[in-house]
């Protein structure tokens, strides 16, 4: 009975996430980017932990009738996609036509990806670039580069879920895993320095941003370029 508790309470702990969902999307609404972004790394945070968590509690065992792998995926949508597609639309940070157009094509790339059962690699990477449209978003918000690179960054990214390209998982990857775990985690302390501050960090953050980000992005690549057995 308490191996079923302690199991089930997972789920409901992997449940969060969705109530940042609605917060952030709330904020959204308002236009209060900081705010938003600060619910969305929380999500980000609880999608980090909750996977060691569930495999640590044996949910598969003790709480079988409620699949986590599902439950995860519904709440990632809301958190990865759709709330930074839905803000897309409401930011200035494209103009009108071409923030809706950024925006469909997010959200519709998006949920092709997430029901697509090669997203997974062998070694526990994405197969293709893994939807974090969150962190993406923040960047750009981060630093708000011209539309035409926003726009570019955005289509290059939308094609790079369909490619074979490897993005790796900075939890569950096992090759490299102590520096992607130590690159993730400076990439959420600047992220979290970045919405406290409402978006006006120092230079050093934005710079930080860039090289996690760069470095979140291109490992996997790297790591299929320079196979383990060479």
């Amino acid at each position: 009975m308490k191996n079923s508790i302690l199991a089930f309470s997972v789920h409901l702990f992997t449940a969060t996430g969705a109530v940042f969902a609605l917060f952030a999307m709330l904020a959204a609404g308002d236009k209060n980017w900081s705010v938003m972004f600060l619910w969305l790394l929380g999500a980000l945070i609880v999608d980090g932990i909750d996977g060691p968590l569930a495999r640590h509690f044996n949910v598969k065992k003790y709480a079988a009738n409620w699949d986590g792998a599902l439950l995860d995926l519904i709440i990632d949508y809301l958190t990865y996609v759709f709330i930074p597609a839905y803000a897309l639309t409401k930011s200035s940070l494209l103009p009108e036509w071409e923030g809706w157009i950024a925006a469909i094509i997010i959200i519709i790339t998006g949920v092709v990806y997430f029901a697509d059962t090669r997203m997974k690699t062998a070694d526990a990477s994405f197969s293709g670039f893994p939807g974090c449209w969150n962190m993406v978003i923040l960047v750009l918000f981060a630093l708000w580069p011209p539309a035409w690179i926003s726009l570019t960054v955005i289509a290059v990214l939308a094609l790079a879920q369909f490619f074979n390209l490897k993005f790796v998982h900075p939890v569950r990857t096992l090759r490299w895993r102590p520096l992607s775990l130590t690159v993730m985690a400076i990439w959420t302390g600047i992220a979290l320095w970045i919405g406290w501050t409402d978006f006006e960090p120092t230079p050093l953050a934005h710079l930080g941003l860039l090289l996690t980000s760069l470095y979140l992005m291109v490992a996997g690549i790297l790591q299929q370029v320079f196979p383990k057995n060479q």
